[in-house]
């Protein structure tokens, strides 16, 4: 199966997207972007990873240009402290279950009915809120999230803890961060030129509680990295929602969302 984009060129695909804004029930300020597809289909909804963006995580990794190939519609979502939305620094502003009511509130300011989710990592424990939460959504998509999820209530933090991640964050020399994965992961969210404080808000507030997902009616896709070790055993994550299905895909945890295979696994699987 062909992962080519069947119109135009790369940039002419995303330069169709509608730019937006949401002011959210507490006063933030959540951009979006929307492309307009065919209008019989479902539209998909897409929340991103921390540190990442609607451009980093969706756009540059080619998952937005195959979607509208196929004649979708698309809607992703800038989190709080990320991307075009706002990025205050104080905590209360954060945490995924805010950012899960982020995504009902623009479900209902787009008079969406009904649509498809995708979150990856901190955006799949966002969907994993919004799908267990009653929202009636047409077909869900969880990456880059494993047992974590059952382990740790979200995010897995046995690898790397949000202490950690939050004194990387702040650190004023990164030269002083020891543990090699966060010295990454502090690398990574410069060169995407993110708020550190904003981030350091969100690490303090990561979902650390048991999530419903004996609630979840969707039919469900679980997709992982085989070197995602934020991912690991995403199988057993997949056997405790209903119904769930499971794909393993190359890669690691940044690296798994760029590959044709991840991509084919969503299409077969919104398409199915």
């Amino acid at each position: 199966m062909s992962m080519e984009p069947q119109h135009a060129n790369h940039d002419e695909i995303l330069a169709t997207g509608q730019p937006g804004q949401l002011i959210s029930s507490d006063g933030v300020a959540i951009a979006y972007t929307h492309w307009h597809g065919d209008a019989r289909q479902a539209t998909v909804v897409l929340q991103h990873g921390f540190a990442a963006s609607t451009r980093t995580n969706w756009e540059a990794t080619g998952v937005v240009a195959g979607l509208l190939a196929r004649g979708l519609s698309v809607v992703s979502i800038d989190a709080r402290g990320h991307g075009l939305s706002d990025k205050p620094h104080d905590d209360s502003h954060y945490g995924e279950p805010r950012m899960a009511r982020d995504v009902i509130e623009l479900l209902d300011h787009l008079q969406l009915e009904q649509a498809d989710l995708f979150g990856y990592s901190m955006g799949a424990v966002v969907a994993l809120l919004v799908a267990s939460s009653g929202i009636r959504m047409r077909r869900l998509i969880i990456g880059g999230v494993g047992e974590g999820v059952l382990a740790c209530g979200g995010v897995d933090t046995r690898a790397v803890s949000s202490e950690q991640i939050v004194d990387a964050l702040l650190a004023t020399d990164p030269a002083t961060i020891r543990h090699p994965g966060v010295a990454g992961f502090r690398e990574f969210a410069e060169r995407s030129g993110n708020d550190l404080r904003a981030l350091a808000a969100q690490a303090r507030r990561m979902h650390q509680s048991p999530i419903a997902l004996e609630r979840i009616t969707a039919p469900t896709l679980v997709v992982a990295g085989a070197d995602d070790v934020l991912a690991a055993h995403a199988d057993r994550l997949a056997a405790a929602i209903p119904g769930a299905r499971w794909r393993q895909v190359p890669g690691d945890h940044l690296g798994a969302v760029r590959q044709p295979a991840l991509l084919e696994a969503v299409l077969d699987f919104l398409e199915g």
